[in-house]
């Protein structure tokens, strides 16, 4: 500076003049050299930083890269080049120097809090690609975290402008607190629930909830500070606060997942009037289905023998004991399932009878497939069920429904 006023005076211009002509000439040249230290940090240094990190085997140079980190450090250094540089251009000047120092202080404040803003980013995703995330999610506690950054940062900023100490700030908090706490409402119950899920493992992303107050039924996409982004199996979103999966009750159908099977419950009702005691010619047909060959030889001979020790009257089918059409299809039931590939046998296998209603006999069906995924399962209980209905006439058995606009054509083509 000394040497342009001196040059400066040399050639024509009052001292005056010279200091606020250098002076101007100087803080130009500052602002070049700064833009140009931005550009060179903001194209070569990210690509070259880019570049080594994608040479590496790690993942968390990768996140800080994808979290724009480095973008955002890029914007301290032509701060840190002004502030260094405002004394010595403004010595004369020193008011304008504060105010410049201040403010380019200021900014420097403010990149640094975007920056541990895009660190946190980076932490988690770091700690998503971890198994433990899908159990412990903290991304309700980081955004307490970057709350808690933005406040205290924003009463640091508030205090340098004016001048003052920010315990000035702080101590006025108190009379706040009730203003504070219906502003950040969400916020504290989301925190208070988040610590709850956590604690209690209620929710994790990638579980199935269904919440029908809602209208929320799929996989949890994010578990955040205020709110659940569910992915409904239409594809659409629904959100919900966070407190509510706390406050309300929902259905959580990890416990399924996790189980090595997805339960198949289904009836079918059987007209009660079909229902009978199986004749010789009935059990000679029944012992040719191979599921129940054994079954139905075993079954005759106990009967059989029963009779026989109680000397039954077997003119009539209802002395003693006899095998029944229904009970065989239960049987027969059995048989199917415990032979088929995709149902899992460790799990409850149950073929009831329901309580009989005006609609039929109901014969339920309760067991667990393999698969547990949605398509499989839905295909799997399908087949089951398509042969199931397709056997009932097999065993003399009629299934039972209301009467359609086709029966009562029948019934009024048969009184013509």
């Amino acid at each position: 500076m000394d040497m342009l006023k001196a040059w400066l005076v040399e050639q024509g211009l009052s001292t005056e003049h010279s200091g606020l002509v250098a002076a101007l000439a100087v803080s130009v040249a500052v602002l070049l050299l700064s833009a140009i230290a931005y550009y060179i940090t903001r194209t070569i240094g990210l690509r070259f930083l880019r570049a080594a990190t994608s040479r590496t085997r790690t993942t968390w140079d990768d996140a800080l890269v994808e979290c724009k980190v480095f973008s955002r450090v890029s914007h301290i250094v032509p701060a840190v080049i002004i502030y260094q540089a405002a004394p010595r251009v403004l010595a004369d000047y020193p008011d304008l120097a504060g105010s410049v120092r201040t403010a380019t202080f200021v900014y420097m404040a403010l990149v640094g809090m975007i920056v541990l803003d895009a660190l946190l980013n980076a932490f988690l995703h770091v700690y998503r690609t971890y198994e433990i995330s899908k159990r412990i999610h903290i991304q309700a506690l980081i955004q307490v975290v970057k709350i808690l950054i933005h406040f205290f940062g924003g009463i640091g900023i508030l205090a340098i402008l004016l001048g003052k100490s920010p315990v000035v700030f702080f101590s006025g908090l108190g009379a706040l607190g009730a203003v504070l706490m219906l502003i950040f409402k969400d916020s504290i119950l989301g925190f208070v629930a988040g610590i709850q899920l956590m604690s209690y493992d209620m929710v994790r992303r990638g579980d199935w909830i269904e919440m029908p107050s809602h209208k929320a039924d799929g996989d949890v996409m994010d578990v955040s500070l205020t709110t659940v982004k569910v992915q409904n199996w239409d594809k659409t979103i629904t959100t919900i606060p966070t407190y509510a999966l706390v406050s309300q009750s929902f259905k959580n159908w990890r416990g399924m997942s996790e189980s090595g099977g997805r339960r198949i419950k289904r009836s079918i009702h059987i007209d009660m009037n079909s229902v009978k005691f199986c004749d010789t010619e009935m059990l000679e047909r029944f012992k040719k289905i191979q599921f129940i060959t054994a079954y139905v030889d075993q079954s005759v001979k106990d009967v059989q023998e029963f009779n026989r020790e109680n000397k039954v009257d077997e003119s009539m089918l209802i002395n003693g004991r006899n095998l029944t059409n229904i009970g065989t299809f239960r049987a027969y039931l059995v048989a199917y399932l415990r032979n088929h590939p995709m149902i899992n046998q460790e799990m409850t296998f149950l073929v009831r009878q329901l309580q009989p209603t005006e609609g039929g006999l109901p014969i339920e069906i309760y067991v667990f497939s393999k698969d547990q995924a949605w398509a499989n399962y839905e295909a799997i209980q399908a087949d089951i069920f398509d042969h199931v209905l397709a056997i009932v006439p097999e065993f003399d058995l009629r299934l039972f429904q209301n009467p359609t606009g086709a029966d009562l054509r029948l019934l009024g083509a048969g009184r013509a």
